[in-house]
């Protein structure tokens, strides 16, 4: 009879341990990220720090060892004044690492009457989400890559902190072992090609979505870019990346041909699909979870620019 209990009691951690991110996790994180009290998150004003700050706390809650430094917070200069980027890391059983990143600021707020506040839920507290909800993830759990989160300041004022992070020396131990970066950039409502689905941009220029669509579960699929007239992969963070010649592109489900909240003040939580968000959440980590560096190793293709 212990015998039995022992083993009921093993198999109950071991579950416990295996559970996907709840939908409940998801609206918290992006509902405090999107909430009017951050007034648009700005760079520049104190509601972007206390964005920042609210991620440092949830890279804590997952137990990331910090990027550099003492603090997850890592600054830069923005007009003479002190602006963050926040950056974890999850060590696995490779040296190499794969990258997540996303973009926490806005626009701010308008001068106009009536919901003036640009609350950004889609773009992008989206994206920032969906890379605490892979650490959420994998904090019980030692993956064979390992991992870095990033989110970046200033995307909105011209990639601003992905451009001075990627620039950081203290962390080129980390990008020379970076096998591939996915920044997850607007990810709150549902892909043209339906749920469970996202694309990628520039997907002509590197391997990388076929090597990880080989590996899919639950039918999680990557899309090739259905919009690469609007040169969308040169137009995101990822592209402070590509400039390193790191493999790195943007991952969304913005359906362009559809979307009226892009830089709207209705860009709240009313046009989140959290169940959707929540689906590629837990499949994007358990297909991450059967990659190594033997079966995941993308290139670029003679057609990226990189500079």
């Amino acid at each position: 009879m212990k015998k039995l209990i022992y083993l009921s009691l093993s198999f109950f951690a071991t579950s416990a341990f295996a559970q996907d991110v709840s939908e409940e996790r998801v609206k918290t994180v992006i509902s405090t990220l999107s909430s009017d009290e951050m007034k648009g998150r700005e760079i520049g004003i104190p509601e972007n720090d206390k964005a920042a700050e609210y991620i440092a706390q949830l890279f804590k809650e997952n137990n990331l060892e910090y990027c550099t430094g003492n603090s997850y917070l890592v600054p830069f200069n923005y007009k003479g004044k002190t602006a963050y980027n926040v950056c974890g890391i999850k060590k696995g059983n490779s040296e190499k690492f794969l990258g997540f990143s996303g973009h926490f600021d806005h626009i701010g707020m308008s001068k106009k009457s009536g919901d003036n506040i640009y609350n950004g839920a889609d773009d992008d507290a989206s994206g920032i989400t969906t890379l605490v909800g892979i650490a959420d993830y994998f904090k019980n759990k030692t993956p064979e890559f390992s991992m870095v989160f990033m989110a970046f300041n200033g995307e909105e004022k011209g990639m601003l902190g992905s451009q001075a992070i990627s620039e950081d020396k203290k962390l080129d131990p980390i990008y020379k072992n970076l096998s591939a970066l996915f920044n997850f950039e607007m990810v709150a409502t549902e892909a043209e090609f339906g749920e469970n689905t996202v694309f990628i941009t520039g997907d002509e220029f590197s391997d990388l979505d076929e090597l990880f669509n080989q590996n899919a579960v639950n039918g999680l699929k990557i899309h090739p870019d259905p919009y690469a007239k609007q040169q969308l992969f040169y137009r995101s963070d990822n592209v402070s990346f590509v400039k390193k010649k790191i493999i790195a592109h943007s991952i969304s489900t913005a359906d362009m041909s559809k979307i009226k909240h892009y830089h709207q003040a209705n860009d709240d939580m009313s046009i989140v699909n959290s169940e959707n968000m929540t689906q590629i959440i837990n499949n994007f980590a358990k297909t991450l979870e059967k990659l190594n560096p033997e079966n995941f190793n993308p290139k670029y293709s003679d057609k990226v620019k990189f500079n």
